[in-house]
């Protein structure tokens, strides 16, 4: 048996506050729902709208929460750990400096994803509100390339583990990291809470915004109900085209 890591062992020090840790992994598990139930014949279909909408959330959230959150989720914390080439050149050399928060090719990763995701959710409303084929097929591409991103992602976070010889995943669990691999680095500063308040009511107005596109976007329903604009609003409108042509045809057939 190998002997456990000195480093790795003794007093931890605080990094991941809880809204972010929380914010990780709900939108791995909405992701991974979104990308299960996207085909119209597959069993978690109903899902789908909705864990995409939930993602809408998540995202807006973790925007807001870069600009008030913890310590190291802030996006003023971005490359704090060095410059992005150097951070290239030590991981080209295998010898990657371990950082508190993320490291500088950590933070590309997080703000790829998010832009990505972001770009994944606007083509899905327009899908909702009003539809046409290329919007479809433009979500369906941006939605590859984020599965790309993530496995891309995944295996950065395996790769980093082992050259750091630092769980990064467990970190992201537990929010703390090993002192000794952190010399001089304390406890991150925590949320305040006005951080808490602001988020709250973005997140409950981005609830609302949702709501007036699509009254149905929290209730499981297939995509096909919710595609090319036959939402509640979108079936509104669909009903009253319909209603006007055969107005139309009945105007045109009396005046011959």
């Amino acid at each position: 048996m190998s002997e456990p890591d000195p480093l790795s062992t003794g007093p931890h020090i605080n990094v991941w506050d809880g809204p972010l840790r929380l914010f990780h992994w709900l939108l791995v598990i909405a992701i991974a729902v979104a990308f299960l139930s996207a085909e119209e014949d597959s069993p978690l279909n109903q899902w789908h709208m909705l864990s995409g909408w939930v993602v809408a959330v998540l995202i807006i959230f973790r925007i807001i929460w870069g600009f008030v959150g913890g310590e190291y989720a802030r996006f003023s914390g971005m490359f704090k750990g060095g410059s992005l080439g150097r951070h290239i050149g030590e991981m080209l050399r295998f010898k990657p400096t371990a950082a508190v928060g993320h490291n500088p090719l950590g933070w590309v990763a997080a703000l790829l994803l998010i832009a990505v995701t972001a770009a994944v959710i606007w083509t899905g409303a327009l899908i909702v509100t009003s539809g046409g084929e290329i919007v479809e097929e433009l979500h369906e591409v941006i939605g590859w390339t984020l599965l790309a991103l993530v496995v891309v992602h995944v295996l950065a976070v395996v790769v980093m583990s082992a050259l750091t010889r630092e769980n990064l995943v467990r970190a992201m669990v537990s929010g703390s990291k090993p002192a000794g691999r952190h010399a001089g680095a304390s406890n991150a500063r925590k949320p305040s809470l006005f951080a808490y308040l602001i988020s709250l009511a973005v997140v409950a107005a981005t609830i609302f915004g949702i709501l007036k596109i699509d009254p149905q976007a929290f209730v499981p329903r297939s995509t096909e109900s919710a595609e090319y604009g036959e939402s509640e609003t979108g079936a509104d409108r669909l009903y009253e085209d319909r209603n006007y042509d055969r107005e139309y045809e009945n105007d045109n057939e009396r005046g011959e």
